[in-house]
């Protein structure tokens, strides 16, 4: 079964510094169909302008990705760690006992296009950590790269949950597969561009629901850039 969250149904907030759409409930907007599926709780896709940020705060128990589109993000976190991520990399913070950080766009002309992501996590109370690392879709197009894992990798974050974070970079034309094993469940992003998942058409901003489905089969037209949650 596959069920589509349109991209124009979610929760929609402009700051005027931050154009910000929310799949699952979020803050102030909230929809009890929509809270969170299965252990992911958040995927917001944010739009920043030029020199606007997230001002200090706290987080606990998240685990906490960024994925950026288009720009850059200024990270800086009570652990000690102050980095910048761009197009081509993932960035991961497990929240644990707390953290603080802050994020903004250094870039005085440039927006910020990211996708924030959040799962919850297998085991509460761990200590917080940092990890970044370059996905490299770039060199490997039409493929599912795993960008984020419990193992992790060279180019995939360990996260402190049982999910396989896939990315990809699909050329117009092209297809790839996945299969879920019986227990698991899927979760597809389009970041860009559209895609065919098993035959149902999907736009940029779109979302969709798996489940008791084996065979993924995702092509694309035109071309696209998108995100695959494989869950348990």
């Amino acid at each position: 079964m596959i069920e589509v969250r349109r991209g124009a149904d979610r929760g929609h907030i402009n700051h005027g510094w931050l154009d910000t759409y929310h799949t699952f409930s979020f803050a102030d907007y909230y929809d009890p169909q929509h809270v969170h599926f299965r252990h992911l709780r958040v995927i917001n896709e944010d739009r920043v302008a030029p020199g606007q940020g997230f001002p200090t705060h706290p987080h606990r128990d998240m685990e906490i990705i960024t994925y950026v589109l288009e720009g850059a993000i200024a990270h800086k976190d009570s652990m000690g760690t102050g980095s910048v991520i761009r197009p081509g990399e993932i960035q991961h913070m497990s929240a644990g006992t707390g953290v603080t950080h802050s994020e903004f766009n250094p870039s005085k002309e440039e927006l910020l296009h990211l996708l924030q992501i959040w799962i919850m996590p297998e085991v509460k109370g761990i200590r917080p950590s940092y990890d970044q690392k370059a996905t490299e879709l770039d060199k490997y197009p039409d493929q599912l790269r795993l960008i984020a894992s419990r193992e992790g990798s060279s180019s995939a974050v360990k996260i402190n949950q049982d999910t396989n974070l896939y990315a990809c970079l699909l050329n117009s034309g092209a297809r790839v597969n996945h299969v879920l094993s019986p227990d698991r469940y899927g979760w597809l992003q389009v970041a860009h561009g559209e895609v065919r998942l098993n035959g149902v058409e999907l736009q940029a901003g779109d979302g969709a629901a798996v489940s008791s489905e084996s065979d993924l089969d995702i092509a694309s037209n035109t071309g696209s850039e998108f995100l695959l949650f494989d869950l348990k």
